[in-house]
């Protein structure tokens, strides 16, 4: 491990406060990773780190990674937490690469909360499901709010954009989309190889999606109480994984 100590130039400071966006992130190639915890996870993924800061560099058991080592005060200029943690990576953003041969899948149709997401991706990572297919308008995996709501698990999930329609019109296997009005999930056998589609939290699926989906499902309401409209997305993800996995 080699430590450097140095200031920040206002230069790296303004470009890593950049990734906050989404429109700098692509024109940089790269994203932030905050925590020692997570960030102790990476060099074992297929993520590449571009640089590594810390307050205290000796904490990170790196071996070849070189490590900067700045102060509390410049930690809270390139830090998007409200309470910076001890270390920030600046990661490169991979390829947008789609698995082709993965049994069950999650595909997400305009998603939009950064909460949302990183709980799905956190889901899908406790089930064993490698790759996550989302609409091109669903919030960006590298989200600073989505990273740190993976709480790590982006790192073992593929998350990939597309056109959904163009997807799902040559997409070979069955197709469950999640509605209000679909087949009682408690009630129905769920095929070997399959895609698990959730809607915008809003509006639910949109008409292009829902034409090409198989068959609708449903968590059926036990409770008397009429005022609860519907289940939060990431929500209704972990009750239909667990009932899929479940039987299996």
């Amino acid at each position: 491990m080699k430590i450097f100590v140095d200031m920040l130039t206002a230069h790296t400071i303004k470009t890593i406060q950049s990734l906050d966006k989404k429109k700098y992130r692509q024109k940089y190639n790269l994203f932030l990773v905050e925590g020692n915890k997570i960030i102790k996870e990476l060099p074992d993924s297929d993520y590449e780190i571009e640089n590594l800061y810390s307050v205290n560099p000796e904490n990170l058991s790196f071996k070849t990674e070189e490590i900067e080592k700045i102060l509390p005060n410049e930690l809270k200029k390139i830090s998007f937490l409200q309470h910076p943690k001890d270390s920030v990576a600046v990661c490169k953003i991979p390829e947008n690469k789609i698995l082709k041969d993965v049994s069950i899948q999650l595909i997400l149709d305009g998603i939009q909360d950064p909460g949302n997401l990183g709980t799905i991706i956190r889901l899908a990572d406790w089930f064993g499901i490698e790759q996550i297919i989302c609409s091109n308008d669903t919030v960006d995996v590298y989200n600073p709010k989505v990273i740190q709501a993976t709480m790590g698990s982006f790192l073992r999930v593929n998350v990939c954009y597309t056109d959904l329609e163009e997807y799902l019109s040559t997409y070979q296997y069955p197709t469950l989309g999640t509605d209000m009005n679909g087949e009682n999930i408690y009630k129905i056998e769920f095929p070997e190889k399959f895609s698990l589609i959730f809607g915008n939290e809003g509006n639910g699926l949109r008409a292009s999606t829902e034409n090409l989906i198989s068959k609708m499902i449903t968590i059926p309401r036990f409770g008397k109480n009429q005022s609860t409209e519907s289940l939060n997305v990431s929500m209704s993800a972990g009750i239909i994984l667990g009932e899929i996995f479940s039987k299996k």
